[in-house]
């Protein structure tokens, strides 16, 4: 592929923004995009798919550059593709056999895979036989994934909506509201995303709002609703009928789900902002169905935010499981009895997991419930994001 100086700068600046200003890869992509009107899709698609790449691969390619400075690591990134650089100065001193000679030389499993080495460690630890298999999926570039809003049309009608406009997609087995798009590409300008026919949500993701096995006419509390995915797919579950009320502590994510749910077509969402423990005791007793999409480290969706490998650490993982508890603890006293609770996380660590749901349950808060069932979803059996789903019952 040619290469042009304004994309190539496009790179250069959003690598800038995102390891020297601590960015976020996706919103920085996005911004990159939006200040470059012009560019066709063939250029965005090249800015987007290099930075991603880049970002993901980002510790091997300084293993493998002779320079930090991001041209350089641009070039041998390109070289360890086996693409052909121009003979620009900025590029001048790499070479294609160097970058293959300093590859045959690495074996340490960490530069290789391009992670960090405690998560190496961690996860190893975590997974045994299954993380070397686990880190090379996390690796790959996510799938785009839709989820079709069934309140305005079926899967199998909007399959056939995009296939006439030129967009392959199939339907993966064992997820009935999921389309994948054969190919990447900018779906959010498709008429019917405006129109409120899909939203893209990964195919694990869309697991969580079906296990909490809700019906139409239900009070349901979806207690870390953050933009409000999987709100609006309990709507959805819902036909629209009975009461979702989203919640929150960050009331900017909250405007985002009244936004997309007037898109879908969807009446039955209210959102409220967790200001404090007393928005919870307000609550106590009042759901039939209870999700808590907890915060977590995100391990489970490296593929599609390989960034948050370079801004995770042990730490946060450690602050995040006592929120995690903290959320079983206290917001599961809005569910009534007999009421079921899901609790979810994008992690593939046991410790933000199943021993989270061991701990509450033996705890006094957990003794009025029971586990009914758990998923354990890994990336490279599923093909897709990292979950965990654990199913409750209050008994008592």
């Amino acid at each position: 592929m040619k290469l042009h100086q304004n994309t190539v700068q496009g790179v250069i600046e959003a690598l800038d923004a995102i390891f020297n200003q601590q960015g976020y890869a996706d919103k920085v992509i996005e911004r990159t995009l939006k200040s470059h009107p012009k560019w066709g899709a063939r250029d965005r698609g090249f800015v987007a798919e290099t930075v991603y790449e880049m970002v993901r691969w980002w510790r091997l390619i300084q293993a493998l550059s002779p320079s930090k400075d991001l041209y350089k690591m641009l070039g041998t990134y390109l070289l360890w593709k086996e693409q052909n650089l121009p003979d620009w100065k900025e590029f001048h001193g790499l070479d294609s056999r160097q970058v293959k000679h300093r590859l045959a030389k690495i074996e340490q499993r960490s530069v290789l895979e391009s992670i960090p080495d405690w998560m190496d460690q961690l996860g190893a630890q975590s997974l045994g036989d299954k993380w070397d298999a686990e880190m090379a999926a996390l690796n790959e570039a996510a799938p785009v994934v839709l989820r079709v809003n069934t309140l305005k049309i079926s899967t199998q009608g909007l399959s056939e909506k995009l296939l006439a406009e030129g967009i392959g997609n199939h339907q993966p087995a064992g997820y009935p509201d999921a389309l994948v798009l054969d190919q990447r590409q900018n779906i959010f300008r498709s008429p019917y995303f405006k129109e409120g026919y899909f939203e893209v949500q990964d195919a694990s993701s869309q697991l969580v709002a079906r296990a909490l096995d809700v019906e139409p006419g239900m009070r349901v509390i979806d207690a870390c609703a953050g933009a409000g995915g999987k709100s609006l797919h309990l709507a959805a579950l819902m036909e629209n009928k009975g009461r979702i009320l989203s919640m929150d502590v960050l009331d900017y994510k909250l405007k985002n789900t009244k936004l997309r749910a007037r898109r879908a077509g969807i009446s039955v969402i209210e959102t409220r902002v967790i200001e404090g423990s007393k928005t919870i005791k307000r609550l106590r007793n009042t759901a039939d169905r209870l999700l808590l999409d907890a915060p977590c480290s995100g391990l489970g969706v490296l593929k599609r935010n390989p960034d948050s490998k370079w801004k995770l650490s042990l730490e946060e993982i450690e602050r995040v499981k006592g929120i995690q508890q903290d959320i079983l603890q206290n917001y599961t006293s809005m569910v009534k009895t007999g009421g079921k609770v899901v609790y979810a996380t994008c992690s593939i660590l046991p410790e933000e997991n199943e021993l989270q749901v061991e701990q509450f349950l033996a705890s006094e808060s957990g003794k009025s419930f029971k586990l009914l069932d758990d998923q354990k979803i890994l990336a490279h059996e599923s093909g897709f994001d990292g979950f965990y789903i654990a199913r409750m019952e209050k008994i008592r």
